[in-house]
């Protein structure tokens, strides 16, 4: 009794409400493009590493939980040893997911963002002379808001590993525990007859001497410098 619905035909109905027949193509076309120049708009920004120390946010709209702490970032990038630095640095490429990401957070707050940083591991960034990145923008006052995070998390016992280049200090206590172990695996008699407490202690000061001169050697010819040192900075020898 009732003739059914024709969904396509209802679509086109609403779609010519909106868009004049004639003309529509080329309307969609003109939106595509204006979003593609928005899009290499704000790839250059980051590419150029535009600064800025703030962004004009409207707080109201922002994500406390992605709001975090130049203190805060700092601290995960030396337990871990990652840099944060300017995205001119970074060699790596940025997601279209987080192009729209911006595009949409620079759309909500009515301004142009600027002045973005990444925290990723030193080896995903061109660095100068001397796989897993966040980009953040700054929001001032050292606060910085977390846009997007892309790649594979961290390996689960990187900071055991690197707990080791935090300081002076804990280099020190690497050296110990690896000399501590190479000592253990000399043979028995290899250098005296007989054990004694004094023959271990002369194997393991031995141990420690060889071991602290390749660390020596290691960190002056290779330029490396510890955690609380390189977390902001953009050069590799720094």
């Amino acid at each position: 009794m009732f003739p059914k619905t024709n969904i396509e035909a209802r679509l086109s109905k609403v779609r010519a409400k909106h868009f004049d027949e004639n003309t529509w193509k080329d309307q969609v076309e003109a939106v595509f493009a204006t979003d593609s120049r928005k899009s290499d708009q704000i790839l250059k920004t980051i590419k150029e590493g535009t600064y800025s120390d703030s962004n004009d946010f409207t707080f109201d709209l922002l994500e406390t939980n992605r709001i975090y702490h130049i203190d805060q970032i700092k601290k995960i990038c030396v337990d871990y040893r990652l840099r944060f630095l300017d995205t001119k640095y970074f060699k790596g490429k940025i997601p279209n997911e987080a192009l729209s990401i911006i595009k949409d957070l620079e759309k909500q707050h009515d301004t142009q963002l600027q002045g973005f940083k990444i925290m990723a591991p030193s080896k995903l960034f061109k660095l100068e002379n001397a796989d897993d990145p966040l980009l953040f923008a700054p929001i001032g006052n050292g606060y910085f808001y977390l846009i997007h995070k892309w790649g594979n998390d961290l390996n689960p016992f990187r900071k055991l590993f690197m707990w080791f280049f935090k300081s002076f200090e804990n280099l020190i206590v690497l050296t110990f525990l690896v000399s501590l172990l190479a000592t253990f695996l000399v043979p028995d008699g290899l250098f005296s007859k007989e054990n004694s407490v004094s023959n271990f202690i002369m194997v393991f000061f031995f141990m420690f001497k060889s071991v602290a001169a390749v660390v020596l050697f290691y960190g002056f010819a290779l330029g490396k410098n510890f955690n609380t040192a390189i977390w902001d900075s953009k050069y590799f020898n720094a």
